[in-house]
């Protein structure tokens, strides 16, 4: 599929504040082989500044010299995170840039990092709860059921966001070429209605049970926000857009 198939969310590489402590970044296109083919994503990551002052990033995007600039006025880096098994390619250059940070690895990332041959080492380990490091700032949870990937799941308490990666993709079409359209529409993840893409919902086949479980938990953060890696994230209505997003778990 073509690279330009989708219109990235402008301007790319720039931190764009979005609460009291709380910032994205809107990055440049990636290519993941699905479907026989290679699909372009459009990137974003979250970056949170805890209350010692040190920085946590969600997904780290490509580093620009540019970008580093910017993100190192704002403070330390010390925390940079994988939040499933897909989203780490960028950790190691992160890592490397920065020596003085804790590279936390997701279920499953070590083995998908060894088999693509990407060059990625990690300091430890996220769990269904928060880590004594940012337990003050962001609470997290496992979102358990799918029989290919677990995704670590966070909430920033301060401005009330839930920060999702792939567990709810919401593609606008008006950023996309009718042919990726098409396919978007198929696999059930085009705005206003985003959420599992189909291929992904199906690996939770007979173990809706656990994600019910967690969405009850995500619920019970009453978020405002829903930040989202692909597509329109939610800006307000948080709780209500879950809800409607996971309803296939019903």
């Amino acid at each position: 599929m073509r690279h330009d198939a989708i219109k990235l969310y402008e301007p790319i590489n720039i931190l764009k504040q979005i609460g009291e402590d709380i910032w994205l970044v809107d990055g440049p296109i990636v290519e993941m082989s699905m479907y026989g083919v290679k699909i372009p994503f459009s990137t974003r990551m979250t970056i949170v500044r805890l209350s010692n002052s040190e920085l946590w990033c969600h997904s780290p995007t490509e580093l620009t010299r540019e970008l580093k600039a910017q993100i190192d006025s704002l403070g330390s880096v010390r925390h940079l995170i994988s939040p499933n098994k897909i989203h780490y390619a960028h950790i190691g250059t992160w890592a490397r840039s920065y020596p003085e940070a804790i590279a936390w690895a997701s279920p499953g990332v070590r083995d998908r990092a060894a088999q693509q041959k990407i060059e990625v080492s990690f300091n430890a380990d996220l769990e269904n709860e928060p880590p004594p490091q940012w337990v003050a700032d962001l609470d997290q949870l496992i979102f358990r059921g799918s029989r290919f990937m677990d995704e670590v799941v966070f909430f920033h308490r301060k401005s009330s966001t839930v920060i999702l990666t792939d567990l709810i993709e919401n593609f606008e079409l008006n950023k996309v070429s009718k042919q990726f359209g098409r396919l978007l529409k198929l696999v059930g993840i085009v705005d206003p209605d985003g959420k599992t893409a189909l291929d992904l919902r199906m690996t939770f086949w007979g173990q809706k049970e656990q994600s019910r479980s967690c969405l009850k938990r995500m619920l019970q953060w009453n978020p405002e926000k829903v930040i989202l890696s692909h597509g329109r994230w939610y800006e307000n209505n948080g709780a209500a857009e879950l809800r409607r997003a996971f309803r296939w778990l019903e």
